[in-house]
C-alpha cells in the first residue's frame, strides 16, 4: 500500500474538524480523534526511545517495528467501518510478537522485590515515558471501545506494548545497575 501526501496545509481542520480515513468529518475532540492522538504521542515517544538505543541495532530495529505497528494501529482507528475494501488492521500476530519479545527479554531479569520507579538510566527513563504515554493511548482506546465497536486486538496490542516497554526499561537498568525501587513511606 502506498501513501501519497501532496499538501500538509489543507485548512480543512480550521473549524475544529478533521477527516477520518473513510472521508467522514468528525470533531477534533471526538473520542476517536483523542485515541488517534494519544497513539501518535506514544509513537513520538518511541521515536525518542529509538534514538536513545540507536547504538544497539537490534533494539533500534525493534523500536522501529513498534513504531510501524503504531502507525498500523492508528490506521485501524482512522477507518471505523468496513465497506468491503481491504483495510489495515492490527492483527493477533502483532500482539503475539509482543508477547514473545516480552518473554524473551524478561527471562534474564531477576524477580521484582518492589515497584520500580520510572528512571534509572536515560534509556530506561525514555522507555518509562513511552510506556506511560502508551497507557494513556490504551485508556483512550478503551473509552472509544465502550462507545463504538472496535477491533479487539487494539487494546491487547497497547496493553502488551506498555508491558514490553516496562521490561525494556528494567532490562536497561539491570545492565547499567541503575534500577530505582520504590521504598514505601521513604
Amino acid at each position: 500500500m502506498t501513501v501519497r501526501i501532496d499538501r500538509v496545509v489543507t485548512r480543512g481542520g480550521d473549524r475544529g474538524e478533521t477527516s477520518l480515513g473513510d472521508g467522514l468529518r468528525v470533531r477534533k475532540d471526538s473520542l476517536r480523534i483523542e485515541a488517534i492522538g494519544a497513539v501518535d504521542e506514544g509513537n513520538a515517544a518511541l521515536g525518542l526511545l529509538g534514538e536513545a538505543v540507536a547504538e544497539d541495532a537490534a533494539r533500534a530495529e525493534l523500536v522501529r517495528r513498534l513504531q510501524n505497528d503504531l502507525f498500523d494501529l492508528g490506521a485501524d482507528l482512522a477507518v471505523p467501518e468496513e465497506d468491503g475494501k481491504p483495510r489495515i488492521r492490527i492483527q493477533e500476530r502483532q500482539v503475539q510478537a509482543l508477547e514473545e519479545a516480552i518473554e524473551a527479554r524478561n527471562r534474564g531479569l531477576p524477580p521484582l522485590q518492589s515497584f520500580v520507579l520510572p528512571g534509572g538510566s536515560k534509556v530506561a527513563a525514555t522507555a518509562h515515558l513511552a510506556r506511560a504515554i502508551v497507557r494513556r493511548a490504551e485508556r483512550r482506546v478503551v473509552g472509544l471501545a465502550a462507545a463504538e465497536p472496535l477491533n479487539p486486538a487494539l487494546v491487547r496490542y497497547l496493553n502488551r506494548l506498555s508491558d514490553l516497554l516496562f521490561v525494556m526499561a528494567r532490562e536497561d537498568n539491570e545492565k547499567s545497575g541503575k534500577t530505582v525501587l520504590w521504598k514505601p513511606g521513604a
